[in-house]
């Protein structure tokens, strides 16, 4: 497995693990929270619309392969 692989696994790993203890301090402070909650989803929602969508493009898929660089 090359270098570049590996530190982008840590820093995926390590950005899941923020976002779990960011989750886990909203929830502990109960009323006031739900407002960061809220925001949190609402950006993990466009992140993974945003992923889902370059994942499922072929057109994109082609220019990447194709176009020279």
């Amino acid at each position: 497995m090359k270098l570049d692989r590996i530190a982008l696994i840590l820093i995926v790993a390590g950005g899941a693990v923020y976002c779990g203890i960011l989750v886990l301090g909203m929830i502990a402070l109960f009323p006031f929270g739900l407002i960061g909650l809220g925001i949190f989803a609402i950006f993990a929602a466009i992140f993974f619309t945003v992923v889902r969508q370059r994942l499922s493009n072929a057109e994109d898929d082609y220019y990447e392969r194709n176009v020279d660089k």
